[in-house]
């Protein structure tokens, strides 16, 4: 019998179970049936596997001569791709506001069942602003409550970025799970400690790389890639373009030494994204540079950064930067290029600038044709997935060893970054 990935639904009532298409290259779990094999090593059986689990799996269309033809997917039912509501669940709370990143950080566990106990924050507007999106939430007085409450598991922050690694090592002393949003960790030295923390206390450090895991054509991507749908990944490119929004910024964004510059910062998404979907386990910065060439009236600000980075699975090349015209409907035109050996994908993931409305598109192209797949019903697993973890101690959402090697690129590219310099 040979060994490969087997599409499996989960049925409602099941308990959930990690879905092999979701899991990290390097830890993809081999199912066995004693019908449905695959031996991904021979490149018809890939192709044959390809196209029969896109046409059951995926809602597409094929986009040939400019026409549009849906084709119905079964992916389409919530059930199919992950027992969305867990049966068991956690409590959960949050300590720092500063970035509205929390609220995706917290409907990420909502969506899944998780249960919004309390959250503490010194700012009187971030708290009133808090309570009003979630009133099921208290009010804790101080930081101290929440680490000392023994029935919150788990605790989220999206407190100011240099704030984040110390307070993420008070909760796992404290025997709690963390999640952080990005950057969360800004330094080498906040790196190292803790790591140190994490390996003594076994909790769970999560860094929330919502770019990956809050888009749906990437977590589309990641099933495709796993299913051999472009052969073997050899290069990511990751651009990620932002707005600045001055007037709604408040000074810690502004100051390098708050946030780790630009690299540090919004490239540890792109990083999370190289080591995704080439599956590398180590890597190298090749080249780094980054500068502040338009926003020079804040010197402690970075404006632009770039990188390539080479691992043992693949390449890639990232862009960052703060350039988004007020002319775009969105505060990002965010793109993400996976090449493989026998096609390539292309993310278009908040906007399709002329082409179709909302965010979330992917174009594949293979040897045969060019698709459009259809991403809109896609769900997003990670925070079902971190719930799992927190309960079973597993590591379903994402590896530690991931997490840990995603910042320490962004932290190594950014620290041996040169300086871009553009003549005016």
């Amino acid at each position: 019998m040979s060994k490969g990935i087997i599409l499996l639904p989960l049925s409602k009532g099941l308990s959930p179970t990690p879905h092999p298409l979701t899991l990290p290259f390097f830890e993809i779990r081999y199912i066995f049936n004693a019908t449905t094999s695959l031996n991904m090593n021979k490149k018809s059986n890939r192709r044959s596997f390809f196209r029969s689990s896109l046409g059951a799996l995926t809602g597409m269309a094929l986009v040939k001569s400019g026409t549009a033809n849906p084709i119905p997917s079964t992916l389409n039912q919530p059930e199919f791709y992950i027992n969305h509501k867990l049966k068991e669940t956690i409590r959960f709370s949050a300590i720092g506001l500063n970035h509205g990143h929390i609220y995706g950080q917290t409907n990420a566990l909502l969506r899944a069942g998780g249960e919004l106990v309390s959250f503490y924050t010194k700012e009187t507007d971030l708290a009133e602003a808090f309570l009003k999106r979630f009133p099921q939430a208290r009010l804790a007085r101080s930081e101290d409550e929440i680490l000392e409450d023994q029935n919150i598991k788990l605790v989220l922050s999206a407190s100011i970025p240099l704030e984040r690694a110390p307070l993420g090592i008070r909760v796992m002393e404290h025997g709690k799970d963390f999640m952080a949003d990005k950057p969360g960790i800004i330094t080498l030295e906040q790196l190292a400690e803790v790591k140190k923390v994490q390996k003594k206390t076994g909790r769970i450090y999560s860094i929330m790389y919502s770019e990956r895991f809050e888009n749906r054509a990437t977590v589309k991507a990641g099933e495709l890639v796993q299913a051999g749908a472009i052969g073997q990944v050899v290069q990511t490119i990751g651009l990620g373009p932002h707005r600045m929004n001055i007037a709604s910024r408040p000074p810690w964004f502004f100051d390098k030494k708050y946030y780790g510059g630009i690299i540090c910062d919004i490239g540890s998404h792109q990083c999370d994204q190289f080591l995704y979907f080439t599956g590398s386990t180590k890597a190298e910065i090749v080249s780094s540079q980054v500068g502040n060439v338009h926003y020079t009236r804040y010197p402690e600000f970075e404006d632009f950064g770039d990188m390539t980075v080479r691992g043992n699975k693949g390449t890639g090349y990232i862009r960052v930067d703060w350039f988004t015209p007020d002319g775009l409907a969105t505060w990002g035109d965010g793109r993400l290029t996976i090449l493989g050996t026998e096609g390539y994908i292309d993310i278009r993931k908040n906007i399709d600038i002329g082409g179709k409305p909302g965010g979330s598109h992917l174009f594949l192209v293979d040897k045969k044709q060019t698709q459009y797949v259809d991403c809109s019903k896609v769900e997003l697993p990670y925070g079902a997935q971190l719930i799992q973890d927190v309960l079973q101690r597993t590591e379903t959402a994402m590896s530690q060893e991931h997490c840990f090697l995603a910042t320490e690129i962004a932290l190594r590219a950014q620290k041996e970054a040169g300086k871009l310099v553009i003549e005016q």
